[in-house]
């Protein structure tokens, strides 16, 4: 099964529904809105996540009774698969481990908040994970988290305990490769989509940036601000 020598790379995804996503934009969104702009910076990571070529995209979505309506998100060359998993590091551990044992060399997981991230950070994720001496790369995001994890071989430590919500998970996730002597590559940092500022740091990009970027969240975003 030659096929399966690709890379894999999965977006991880929540159902777009009103009260479950990007409830921290709300205000000065409604909940409303804000489950549609989520759904907006999702169809957009999934076009940019399209682009790339030479690799197996997989769509990792939450709730599992929602197959349906993010099979409705994706092209039909995205593979669905349900995340499962106590909490976000037990579903990230999950997800890389089932990628890894289907036969893909690597994986690469990577967020849909970061809407205008340049698509060569992708390009260079890949490349460093195909270098043979990097066994993990990261994306920093600039809250503290990351936007991007790829490992080429399941890594539970990498995941348990991990304080999500708090700035250290960048930190703490570097300090356990280390403990795991784990070589590790680390692209430029960038920022998600999370709080009142990175949303008006959002519109502020957009309004500046060439008009090919984010499509799906430009539209949005201006449609809102013109009505």
């Amino acid at each position: 099964m030659s096929f399966m020598r690709r890379h894999a790379i999965a977006v991880m995804a929540k159902a777009p529904k009103a009260g479950h996503v990007k409830t921290r934009l709300v205000p000065p969104l409604s909940q409303e809105e804000a489950a549609e702009l989520y759904r907006c910076l999702l169809l957009d990571k999934i076009l940019q996540v399209g682009t790339l070529s030479g690799v197996d995209p997989y769509l990792a979505y939450t709730p599992t009774e929602a197959r349906a309506q993010m099979a409705s998100l994706a092209p039909e060359d995205f593979t669905l698969i349900p995340q499962t998993g106590s909490d976000l590091g037990d579903r990230l551990h999950r997800l890389s481990a089932i990628l890894l044992e289907r036969g893909h060399p690597g994986v690469i997981i990577i967020d849909s908040d970061t809407p205008t991230l340049p698509s060569t950070y992708l390009l260079d994720a890949l490349d460093r994970l195909q270098n043979r001496s990097t066994d993990l790369v990261l994306g920093p995001a600039e809250d503290g988290g990351y936007y991007l994890i790829g490992l080429k071989r399941p890594c539970r430590a990498l995941f348990d305990n991990i304080p999500w919500s708090g700035p250290s998970v960048l930190s703490e996730t570097l300090r356990r490769a280390s403990a795991q002597r784990l070589e590790v590559a680390t692209l430029p940092p960038w920022f998600d989509v999370d709080t009142p500022n990175d949303l008006a740091r959002l519109r502020n990009d957009l309004a500046t940036n060439g008009s090919g970027l984010a499509s799906h969240t430009r539209a949005f975003l201006f449609e809102q601000q013109a009505g």
